[in-house]
């Protein structure tokens, strides 16, 4: 009894949190497509299950698979839940699935600290230096050019730089069609103000 419990608990989360409207397919840039009234609805109802569900059910959560872990860091970044930073550059840099990286990616940039600086210069680091690994090189980027702009810094600068790593990752093998880094820039800053609108829209952040 006590273990069908246990698995009775996060499933009662996941139709909580994760499936209602089929939340996880959409957080990430089905977002942007977004307006009117469902737009209106949407963030609501992401800003109000951002500020209801508890560390403790976050935690399960993120122990789960990618639609979990991708909700998850969606949650954490619109109640602004800073705690779980390091539980996050651990996931980004883990990799270990598909699919939630953006997700990380948005909620360290919306913390907007040096410290989460750090935790993507680590990941650029590391992946950056695999151009055959097509993972979340573009969102990481663009969500430390947003760090940059915010705490006037520069840590993007030396990946940038003439054949920097971002240059050879682009290039590969295999080569890669990559836009222009300012635009993966925009692109989480638009994430990001989505998720500081549904913060908004939510009860006071549970502690």
């Amino acid at each position: 009894m006590r273990r069908a419990d246990e698995e009775e608990e996060p499933l009662k989360l996941i139709r909580r949190y994760v499936t209602p409207d089929r939340r996880y397919l959409k957080l990430g840039g089905n977002l942007l497509g977004m307006s009117g009234r469902d737009r209106t609805k949407f963030l609501r109802k992401l800003g109000q299950a951002a500020g209801e569900i508890s560390p403790r059910e976050l935690d399960t959560l993120f122990d789960r698979g990618w639609r979990e872990r991708k909700t998850a860091a969606w949650l954490v970044a619109v109640a602004g839940r800073s705690e779980f930073r390091d539980r996050l550059g651990e996931l980004l840099l883990a990799s270990e699935g598909p699919y939630a990286g953006m997700a990380y990616c948005v909620a360290l940039a919306t913390f907007g600290t040096r410290a989460d600086a750090d935790l993507l210069v680590v990941y650029l680091d590391r992946y950056l230096r695999r151009p055959d690994l097509y993972y979340d090189q573009e969102a990481a980027l663009g969500a430390l050019l947003l760090l940059d702009a915010k705490l006037d810094a520069d840590y993007a600068a030396r990946f940038l730089a003439p054949d920097g790593l971002w240059q050879q990752w682009i290039d590969g093998p295999p080569s890669k069609e990559g836009e222009v880094p300012d635009s993966y820039r925009e692109f989480i800053g638009k994430l990001c103000a989505f998720a500081d609108e549904a913060a908004k829209q939510g009860p006071n952040r549970l502690t």
